[in-house]
C-alpha cells in the first residue's frame, strides 16, 4: 500500500515538475506560479528558481519512495521535511491570490499530501 502511494506522489509531483520547467524554458504560465505575480513569462531570476523548484520536488518524491522501500534510501531522512513541505505548499496555493494557480494546484497538493501522509503513517 505504501509503495502504491508513494508512487502516486511521484506521479502527482511530475505534473509540478514539468510546468516549473516548462517556465523556466520560458513558457507564459507565470499565472500557475508565485501567486500569479507575472501573468505571462517568469523574469529570468525567477526562471532560475523554477529550476530550484523543480529539482527540490524530483528530491522530494525521491524521499516518499524511499520510506516506502522503493526510492534511494539516503533520500530517507527526508521524508518528514518533504511531507511538510508539501502541506505547506498546499497552504500556500490555497491561498494564492491567482485563481488558476488555486484551481489546478491545490487538488494536485491535495492528494500529494494525502499520499505522503498515508506512506508516513501506514
Amino acid at each position: 500500500m505504501t509503495q502504491t502511494l508513494a508512487v502516486a506522489y511521484t506521479g502527482l509531483a511530475a505534473f509540478p515538475v514539468l510546468m516549473h520547467l516548462a517556465n523556466a524554458a520560458g513558457a507564459p504560465l507565470g499565472r500557475l506560479t508565485v501567486g500569479g505575480r507575472f501573468p505571462d513569462r517568469l523574469p529570468p531570476a525567477w526562471r532560475a528558481l523554477a529550476l530550484v523548484q523543480a529539482a527540490l520536488l524530483c528530491t522530494m518524491a525521491g524521499a516518499v519512495l524511499a520510506r516506502a522501500g522503493v526510492g534511494p534510501a539516503p533520500l530517507a531522512p527526508l521524508f518528514w521535511p518533504a511531507a511538510v513541505l508539501t502541506l505547506l505548499s498546499l497552504a500556500a496555493n490555497a491561498a494564492s491570490p491567482s485563481r488558476p494557480e488555486r484551481l489546478l494546484w491545490t487538488p494536485v497538493l491535495f492528494l500529494m499530501a494525502a499520499s505522503a501522509l498515508g506512506v508516513g503513517l501506514l
